[in-house]
């Protein structure tokens, strides 16, 4: 069998509607392979599929939830973190295409690559079959994250920012300590501090990410 033959497979048994050739291996194709085509394009359509049906789905299923809540649900569940889990689900690992030295430095494991290569495939499913094809595809992939807990507590940012105030503390500050590793599986150590409390620090594949677990880590120790 063909890599094409098995990626559509492992495509469609998947629920997308994988056809033409071309566009899905574009949606797998990380840019460490300099090939002409990488999934960045399809990645910003994506993005926006995602943005949509999600935000839709809150709005026609949380009819208590005020437009903050809805807000702070859909950004956890647009999530790069979020994409990555289901791109984990579904066995996106296995399948993305990376230049040797990306999959060495563990690329292949990266939330940042899986969470824009899930958005590239839903971008590709559009393309292939349509926006309602593609909510179709997305309810049944986030219906757990949906369902469950994702983005119901509090964000740890706003957590530690309103015990700041409660506390006649000034505003937490955010530094960035350190950045290392290569751009595709880049990490950064924010510390957050607040004046004449203490601070926290903490690290994660992206800046935001490490500035909400290091609130997240400040809280556990100080709030």
């Amino acid at each position: 069998m063909s890599d094409w033959a098995a990626t559509r497979d492992w495509l469609n048994e998947r629920g997308f509607a994988a056809r033409d050739a071309e566009l899905w291996t574009e949606a797998l194709t990380h840019g460490s392979l300099g090939e002409k085509r990488d999934y960045q394009r399809l990645e910003f359509l994506g993005d926006r599929v995602l943005g949509l049906a999600i935000a839709e789905w809150l709005f026609d299923t949380q009819h208590a939830d005020a437009e903050g809540k809805l807000a702070q649900r859909l950004n956890a569940l647009v999530s790069k973190g979020a994409c990555a889990r289901v791109a984990r689900k579904i066995g996106v690992p296995d399948h993305v295409r990376l230049g040797r030295q990306a999959r060495d430095d563990g690329a292949a494991d990266s939330d940042n690559i899986l969470g824009d290569v899930m958005e590239s495939l839903l971008g590709a499913q559009m393309r292939e079959a349509g926006f309602e094809s593609a909510r179709t595809l997305i309810h049944e992939l986030w219906a757990d994250d949906v369902e469950g807990d994702a983005g119901r507590a509090k964000h740890p940012k706003s957590a530690l920012q309103e015990w700041a105030a409660g506390n006649r503390r000034r505003p937490p500050e955010y530094a960035l300590v350190d950045r290392s590793g290569p751009d595709h599986n880049a990490r950064f150590t924010v510390r957050v501090s607040v004046n004449k409390v203490g601070e926290a620090e903490a690290t994660a594949s992206s800046k935001q990410e490490a500035e909400t677990a290091a609130a997240k880590a400040f809280m556990e120790q100080y709030g």
